[in-house]
């Protein structure tokens, strides 16, 4: 399979074709939306289990050689990982491995019709095993960020400067599209409203029956709402400038599907590049951060100041240490936006909060992770706020409400769990002997 850069057009608008070699079964046509395998799906069945886990090892441990053909300076490390077990997982959790790619993509030559890395992105997607397919995921932040960045970076230029040649990169998010349109059949994703007129979800059926006899049944208002998450997807031969966004969303969406299953620095390294797409570093994104004027609910103020016991007192302080340390505005220097500010449709939007959502109060987050999501959380805030998007000021102050909760509840628990320390180690006063008196 070659990738070839199509004509060259307008900064704003980029192509890729892709050249199919007959001879080569694992090629895809994006002119007629043929075989790809959707984001979620299995792999090919096989009436042989044992059969079918040998063979996937060995596709695992082919890719797995060829990539080190790539990246001769990590030929080692993935030679070790190719005679694992299972190389496909131990590929996708192996940072060192993760680096090297990471910086073979990020180099400026990177991205072009013939780049080989690109290609071999694009040939492990169409395999037939799932953990290679999470392997190809796992580089979706950086790829689609590479991708925007330079774009748009080639578009604020001036008109002398060539475009860019990025059907590579361009390739590997058509295919994960092709992929999620060909799953989706033409049809839109939709959710059910609840009806807030009632308690909860369960005092009324989804879908009530119909009774003549009811007219609560019959009344339109009455019945469940729904409404489109996604609307019906449209094949694409190439990236064009009035679909990039939506490309691009898709990409980063078949990337949320699986984001349980992704290592913790492709999550941080999505968390960085949403701050460098906000852009956006202004005061307003503490807008909702006080941490300093928080206090815990068992703690109450009187004229003279604390109320309770010296210990009492020690425990707050533990309280606000504890808040302090959980604050991120101090800490978030590193992770403040450095890169190309980009377009945010609610196309490419939507995805990206989805991610930062699960960033901010997913389980087994570490720390660095959470950070970085709510400083890019709060990014996205203030450039909401800057470009009067309702939609978008609507869903990020939520996401922030929800991160200062989650950290209030965290300083909480950390504070009970002091306060139950301090009492199993402060000994209890001896009490006195009871004296029963006897009348006689």
């Amino acid at each position: 399979m070659d990738f070839h850069h199509g004509p060259v057009g307008s900064p704003s608008s980029s192509t890729s074709s892709t050249e199919i070699n007959p001879s080569n079964s694992t090629s895809f046509n994006h002119q007629n939306g043929g075989p790809a395998p959707h984001c979620n799906a299995a792999g090919a069945n096989n009436s042989d289990p044992m059969h079918s886990w040998w063979e996937s090892i060995s596709k695992a441990r082919t890719r797995i050689h060829l990539l080190s053909t790539l990246l001769p300076e990590t030929s080692s490390v993935l030679s070790s990982l190719a005679d694992s077990d299972r190389p496909a997982r131990s590929l996708l959790l192996s940072s060192a491995a993760y680096s090297s790619i990471s910086s073979s993509l990020s180099s400026p030559s990177s991205g072009s019709g013939d780049d080989s890395l690109c290609q071999w992105l694009y040939d492990t997607f169409l395999s037939a095993d799932p953990e290679l397919r999470l392997v190809v995921l796992c580089y979706i932040p950086l790829l689609s960020s590479l991708y925007l960045s330079r774009i748009h970076s080639s578009s604020t230029t001036s008109a002398i400067s060539p475009t860019p040649n990025l059907a590579g990169f361009e390739a590997v998010l058509l295919v994960l599209y092709s992929s999620e349109v060909k799953a989706r059949s033409g049809k839109p994703v939709l959710i059910s409203i609840p009806d807030l007129s009632q308690p909860s979800l369960y005092h009324s059926p989804r879908n009530p029956p119909s009774n003549k006899s009811n007219p609560i049944n019959n009344n339109p208002s009455s019945r469940p709402l729904v409404g489109v998450l996604s609307p019906p997807l449209e094949p694409q031969m190439a990236v064009k400038s009035t679909k990039r966004a939506s490309i691009v969303g898709i990409a980063l969406d078949c990337y949320y599907k699986q984001i349980s299953q992704m290592p913790n620095w492709s999550k941080l390294d999505f968390c960085k590049f949403s701050a460098d797409w906000a852009g956006q570093d202004c005061p307003c994104k503490s807008d909702f951060d006080d941490f300093t004027a928080q206090k815990p609910d068992n703690f109450t103020e009187s004229s003279n100041g604390l109320s309770g016991d010296s210990r009492g007192h020690n425990e707050i302080e533990d309280v606000v240490e504890e808040i302090r340390h959980l604050r991120i505005e101090g800490r978030d220097k590193e992770l403040r936006p450095q890169g190309v500010r980009i377009p945010l449709p609610w196309e490419l939007l939507q995805p990206a909060l989805r991610i930062l959502g699960h960033c901010l109060l997913g389980p087994l987050i570490t720390e660095d992770v959470k950070d970085a999501a709510s400083v890019a959380i709060r990014s996205l805030y203030a450039r909401a706020s800057h470009d009067l998007n309702p939609q978008a000021i609507l869903a990020t102050r939520s996401l922030i409400q929800l991160d200062k909760r989650a950290r209030e509840a965290a300083a909480a628990a950390a504070a009970a769990a002091a306060s139950a320390t301090s009492n199993a180690n402060t000994p209890s006063k001896a009490k006195k002997p009871e004296i029963l008196l006897v009348s006689k």
